[in-house]
């Protein structure tokens, strides 16, 4: 099980986000979200966006802590990476 978590850094909402990924499965991502209690709603496409209050939490949870870049290396590896094109339906 490969969960992962980056630094959050994307501002919104009057906070900073990082994003939750598998490397594996989304099956083992929902898994790792519902126990931790994150909100389905938080889910888009391929992650689930974080805001910067829980990243200990998930770290201590089991998520492995990752680059930006380190994360869509093995998200684009793993064949689960979902494009912006993607997303809006090009």
């Amino acid at each position: 099980m490969t969960v992962l978590i980056d630094e959050p850094m994307w501002p919104a909402h009057d906070t900073v986000w990082g994003h939750l990924v598998s490397d594996s499965s989304l099956d083992e991502l929902h898994s790792f979200a519902r126990a931790a209690g994150l909100p389905h709603r938080s889910f888009d496409h391929d992650h689930y966006d974080v805001p910067a209050h829980l990243w200990n939490d998930l770290v201590a949870l089991g998520a492995e802590p990752v680059t930006v870049r380190q994360m869509v290396e093995r998200l684009r590896a793993s064949g689960l990476r979902v494009t912006q094109r993607e997303k809006r339906g090009l």
